[in-house]
């Protein structure tokens, strides 16, 4: 739950004038350690400092249709973005990757080197 500023300084002012955080916490109905996380930062958390990235689904859909066989972390770093985030975006397009051993680029050079 978020509370207004107004209303955490009032209970820090409480603090400050002498009333205990055990007291304090009893009085306003609140956790004792929520009164002291709010002593060490009375704004709230709730604001993010960067602001969500999202990778646009026709440039995804072209990278997995360029290099169907490639990893996660390969297409993250084309795309300049976590494995994380595109692990989700293919996810929310349905697409699963799965390998196909037949192309799979290591076992190509396995074959050419055992060839050769």
């Amino acid at each position: 739950m978020t509370y207004s500023l107004d209303f955490r300084r009032q209970v820090l002012k409480s603090i400050d004038d002498g009333m205990t955080y055990v007291q304090a916490a009893e009085f306003y109905n609140l956790s004792p350690t929520t009164i002291q996380n709010w002593k060490r930062r009375v704004h709230s958390k709730a604001t993010r400092q960067t602001k969500p990235y999202k990778i646009p689904d026709d440039v995804l859909l072209n990278d997995v249709k360029e290099h169907p066989d490639d990893y996660q972390y390969e297409r993250a770093r084309r795309l300049n973005c976590s494995k994380t985030g595109i692990y989700h975006a293919l996810k929310s397009l349905g697409i699963s990757q799965k390998k196909d051993l037949r192309t799979s680029k290591s076992l190509s050079d396995q074959k050419n080197s055992v060839s050769q």
